[in-house]
């Protein structure tokens, strides 16, 4: 069984752009802190990045467990919005469902699960149009295996 190193609960804020990225953040420092490899630093806020600015943009609000156990790095992401209808159509790249303004920002070029998918050793992606949407990413520490 694997011993929980760390462990923090973010809130997000759907349609909070000025504070988008924080959760992100503060990741990336707690990861350096710990002396994980670079690698695995960039990859994990990666995911822990495309999955926040998908609460801020399409949901009310979501929740970020961030996990460090002595075998990996998981990222649990759940948040109460429109759901995907199709997530097979929302994991190719450049799918978008993304609002002009949105997409004037910055965001919403249909990259952010094709990026979580390609920077995770493991992803499960759960959707229940009109609720919510679940997303649990994983990144094993030990290349070795």
């Amino acid at each position: 069984m694997a011993e929980e190193l760390f462990k923090k609960v973010f809130t997000v804020h759907g349609g909070n752009f000025d504070r988008a990225g924080e959760s992100s953040t503060e990741i990336k420092d707690k990861l350096k802190d710990l002396n994980i490899d670079a690698n695995l630093v960039r990859r994990a806020v990666v995911i822990a990045f495309e999955a926040e600015m998908n609460v801020v943009m399409y949901a009310n609000v979501g929740t970020m467990n961030f996990i460090i156990t002595d075998e990996e790095i998981c990222l649990e992401i759940s948040d109460e919005g429109p759901g995907i209808a199709d997530i097979e159509q929302a994991m190719q790249e450049g799918f978008s469902t993304a609002s002009d303004e949105m997409r004037e920002m910055g965001f919403g070029f249909g990259m952010g699960l094709p990026n979580i998918k390609k920077n995770s050793d493991f992803l499960k992606i759960e959707s229940d149009v009109g609720k919510g949407t679940r997303v649990f990413a994983r990144i094993r520490l030990n290349t070795d295996d």
